[in-house]
């Protein structure tokens, strides 16, 4: 079982007192097993489905309402009774553990902030440092390992970086300081805890420019709102819900929350903004007095979480997270969200695996001679057998296509058969409903086969590289994460880790000049998206949502970036595929989005590993550094560049 689930034992039994105390203190354990029984039953409840269970989180929320209350108006008795700052300490991070389940289900930040600030509370007050018994006990030094673990993932997720080096410091030298008196115990899963979260911040270490949340400041461009306002197309969608599955063998990860869709989780929320951003996360006391911390008391308020509404933004598309899921586990979650999902709202499906190609790989698929109605005719019929319909033109140049059974992803262990394999025609029956489809695997191109295949809905696909690309051969390591999930959440991190720059603090203000080329490249490219007469209604109908939009612009950037970093012959292997075509107004050779390219190799001055065929003489000699650093003056006195 992981430990950071573990549901720790009851309170430990007392001796019998005087009768009125002990009816307060049979009370109490009445109503720790009343919230623990509530508990256990929120916490099996499926994290999908649109099916309410708030009533069970109603339930289990006035159970531990009614415990902290009494715990409160009966303080003084039950310390002398026995109670313990640790037992304070654990119902407190229940009350953490309900908020942040219910933020996994809702995706409410809210939730989120109001179980880091019950964690914090509990940091503050030291309600698991107590005495000296108490760190001889196994089981409360375990309870208090579990509720660091906790703090650390939510800290993590809050992106509260100086809270998480704290955080890992003191947890791991309690983990050491474990090993060390309780030496029969076996602490190898919180030792892997320490591996994995220290490996998961290196990893993420470096390359924050800019919050990959989505910011009003940041994200919003100022020129292009009117003309995004403006647009309207026949039909407009809400992006409603998002399913994100992740399965690779030794991914980078902490507890069930893999480096990649940690980057999407972040890239489909919105930024707390303003004075409620820098709200003080640990609440004074109701009468405003400094808080006693050396006795077992302390006031937390149980009401938080509805104080922590942002007014100013609007909610956040919900999200089906799967850590390593099964095939059906996959097929279940999405089939449920597609059957409650409400009119005119789109699914956006993040899908991140390894893959095989089959007898041929499947991005020659479109070279091998074989129409596009013979690919869609073999995924239909969801048979091996070669269909009559276009094959002696597929076999003409000596080559055989792959039918839906040839190519596929892995969600689970290798060589154990087709039960693990999610195969393109998989998602067909999904498509009666309208799907972003993002599919990041080393097999993806075998999913264009869906494009046109479609039971009435078509998708929006985004393909990633068959390969990841990178300067230096040796930073092509998977444990990094993915380099086209990382383009989708982070772009500049991503273009700077391609080339093989790691930033540093004293050169800001030259990343800070770069994200002001990506801002007003993105602002270019969406007032020609939104002013296009011949965008797919795919696209169109979307373009209105600031999530998908920012993931199209992201898209856009990544594909022409790489396009002009790999070697042209090698177009198939390193290039991202989007389906339906986007405008060739926004292709990577069109001038507005070719120039982007062009200026950023400048301004990091890496022009020479960019294949910039019939530009390459203008760069000696500087001339178009100068020609750039004129430009970019000229933007900053103009009030064009985001300040």
């Amino acid at each position: 079982m992981n430990p950071m689930i573990e549901i720790g034992p009851e309170f430990g039994n007392r001796e019998k007192g005087m009768s009125e105390d002990y009816d307060v203190w049979k009370a109490l354990r009445a109503l720790v097993e009343d919230a623990d029984r509530k508990f256990a039953r929120v916490r099996d409840v499926p994290a999908y489905g649109r099916v309410s269970q708030n009533h069970l989180f109603h339930e289990v929320f006035d159970a531990y309402t009614l415990l902290w209350k009494h715990q409160q108006q009966h303080r003084a008795e039950l310390v002398q009774r026995g109670l313990k700052r640790w037992e304070i300490g654990e119902i407190a991070s229940r009350i953490g553990q309900l908020y942040f389940s219910q933020y996994m289900r809702t995706s409410e930040s809210r939730y989120l902030v109001a179980a880091c600030v019950f964690y914090e509370a509990i940091l503050s007050r030291r309600y698991f440092e107590g005495s000296e018994a108490s760190t001889k006990d196994l089981g409360v030094r375990s309870k208090e390992l579990r509720f660091y673990a906790r703090f650390l993932l939510v800290s993590v997720i809050l992106n509260r970086s100086e809270m998480v080096k704290h955080l890992m410091d003191r947890f791991v030298a309690l983990v050491d300081d474990c090993k060390n008196t309780f030496r029969e115990t076996s602490f190898k899963e919180w030792k892997q805890v320490v591996q994995e979260i220290v490996r998961f911040t290196k990893v993420d270490k470096g390359f924050s420019f800019r919050p990959m949340r989505y910011c009003a400041t940041f994200d919003s461009h100022r020129a292009s709102l009117p003309y995004v306002a403006r647009f309207h197309a026949k039909r407009v969608l809400k992006f409603h819900d998002a399913l994100l599955a992740s399965y690779h063998r030794n991914e980078v990860k902490f507890a069930e929350l893999t480096l990649d869709i940690y980057r999407m989780i972040q890239c489909l929320e919105w930024e707390p903004s303003g004075s409620f951003y820098q709200k003080n996360m640990v609440k004074p006391s109701e009468n405003g007095d400094v808080i006693d911390h050396s006795g077992a008391s302390g006031i937390i308020d149980m009401h938080l979480a509805a104080d922590m509404t942002d007014p100013t933004i609007p909610p956040n598309p919900r999200k089906a997270t799967l850590y390593r899921p099964s095939v059906t586990y996959v097929i279940a979650v999405l089939a449920t969200i597609c059957e409650e999902l409400p009119p005119d709202s789109i699914v956006l499906v993040y899908l991140s695996a390894s893959g095989k190609a089959g007898l041929n790989n499947v991005s020659q698929m479109e070279n091998s001679g074989g129409s596009s109605k013979y690919s869609r005719h073999k995924v239909l019929s969801q048979n091996s057998q070669e269909m009559n319909s276009g094959t002696s033109e597929s076999q003409s140049n000596g080559k055989r296509e792959l039918s839906c059974h040839d190519s596929y992803l892995w969600f689970g262990p290798k060589g154990n058969g087709g039960s693990n394999n999610l195969y393109p025609g998989d998602l067909i029956p999904f498509t009666r409903k309208p799907l972003f489809l993002v599919i990041d695997s080393d097999n993806s191109h075998a999913f264009k086969v869906l494009h046109g295949a479609e039971r009435g809905e078509t998708a929006a696909l985004f393909l990633s590289p068959l390969r990841p690309i990178f300067k230096n051969p040796s930073d092509v390591n998977s444990l990094n994460g993915s380099q086209f999930t990382f383009f989708l959440t982070a772009p500049l991190s991503a273009f700077c880790q391609m080339i093989g720059l790691v930033p540093n603090e004293a050169d800001l203000d030259i990343y800070s000049e770069a994200e002001n080329i990506i801002a007003n490249a993105f602002t270019e490219w969406e007032i020609i998206l939104c002013s296009s007469t011949t965008m797919n209604l795919v696209w169109a109908q979307v373009i209105s949502d600031p999530f998908l939009r920012r993931l199209i612009l992201r898209f856009i950037f990544c594909r022409s970036v790489i396009s002009f970093f790999c070697p042209p012959e090698e177009n198939e292997l390193y290039l991202p595929l989007c389906l339906p075509h986007l405008p060739t107004s926004v292709a990577p050779n069109s001038e507005a989005v070719r120039s982007v390219v062009v200026q950023l190799a400048m301004h990091f001055d890496v022009a020479d590993s960019f294949h910039f065929s019939n530009m390459t003489g203008l760069f000696s000699g500087g001339a178009w550094a100068v020609m750039w650093k004129i430009k970019l003056l000229a933007m900053v006195a103009s009030g064009c560049c985001v300040a």
